[in-house]
């Protein structure tokens, strides 16, 4: 049985607190270091991404949610003797609060195992999106996660900037407010989260600010196609129709497959390409997307489909 152990507190008065299980120091520790840094931290089930602690459906509005159920954005804290009571003897995973934090956070992920061969990773995405823009990013804090990596900025001042998913690109999602990501020391089944970088945090460039910034999209126009076969045109009405109803969690993932599917009718010779391209855009833009973003993930869509097409036969 593990033997309990007295640490020091590394953040003031008294200088022991009460015992805490061994497997469990290395948690609080990535807790208390977070704290630190002002970041306000949650407790994750063991070996988990999802907070520990009752779901909304289940609030017994009891307790310190007496007033109404509290979400765990707001049940995140930087008190350790708050933080120390809730890792000492449970080795709770550490999620960081990234709104009450101050913190944008770009979590690039990989391809998932059903999409197209040759699709972009968030890594891949995130290089493009910055050659289209001509920028570099910053030097910052970066954390290694257990299938991708985390690059740590700080959020602009008088910006509430909310979460997004494949906003900036396929496979980048941002944590901001409304959401956390999980600190280093923690770990999950997929693999541990480390720093792999521990460089101070940056500033989070504006032209990223911008292009996080929301939107006003411009009302959706029914897609008309008439040039192309019948099933060609009836297959590129249905996939702008799809892209126009896209949330803005998964445009460009639906422009990127929906582009696919069209593409197969671009080289069997059935749809003009340009005919494709320029409804497939329109439809992209209508939610909200850049021009240029759109130009590029359907771009990348035709050229891939086009080049490794199978015979209309074996479709």
């Amino acid at each position: 049985m593990t033997q309990p152990v007295q640490i020091r507190r590394a953040l003031g008065s008294p200088p022991t607190l009460p015992a805490v299980d061994l497997a469990c120091l290395p948690l609080l520790a990535a807790a208390l270091t977070a704290a630190e840094r002002g970041w306000p931290v949650i407790p994750l089930h063991p070996g988990s991404k999802r907070p520990a602690g009752h779901a909304e459906r289940a609030c017994p509005h009891t307790g310190r949610c007496a007033d109404g159920h509290r979400t765990p954005e707001e049940r995140a804290t930087t008190d350790p003797d708050l933080i120390h009571a809730a890792w000492a003897h449970r080795p709770y995973n550490v999620g960081i609060a990234t709104g009450p934090a101050g913190l944008l956070v770009i979590d690039l992920d990989p391809v998932k195992a059903e999409e197209p061969k040759g699709a972009p990773d968030g890594a891949t995405s995130l290089q493009a999106l910055c050659e289209r823009a001509a920028q570099v990013l910053p030097d910052t804090y970066r954390v290694r996660t257990a299938r991708g990596e985390h690059l740590y900025f700080t959020a602009p001042a008088g910006v509430r900037l909310k979460c997004s998913v494949d906003r900036l690109g396929p496979h980048i999602d941002t944590r901001a407010w409304g959401g956390y990501v999980v600190a280093p020391g923690s770990t999950t089944p997929d693999g541990a989260y480390e720093i792999a970088h521990d460089a101070p945090v940056a500033e989070l460039p504006g032209w990223l600010a911008t292009l996080l910034t929301e939107q006003d999209r411009p009302a959706p126009v029914p897609v008309r196609v008439h040039d192309g076969t019948c099933a060609a045109r009836v297959a590129l009405e249905r996939e702008c129709a799809v892209i126009t109803a896209a949330t803005d969690g998964g445009r460009n993932s639906t422009l990127h497959r929906s582009a696919c599917k069209v593409a197969r009718f671009v080289a069997w010779g059935d749809l003009p390409r340009d005919v494709a391209e320029q409804a497939i855009q329109g439809a992209g833009e209508s939610t909200g997307l850049p021009p240029a973003e759109c130009r590029t993930t359907i771009r990348s869509a035709l050229d891939w489909v086009i080049a490794h097409a199978t015979p209309r036969e074996a479709a």
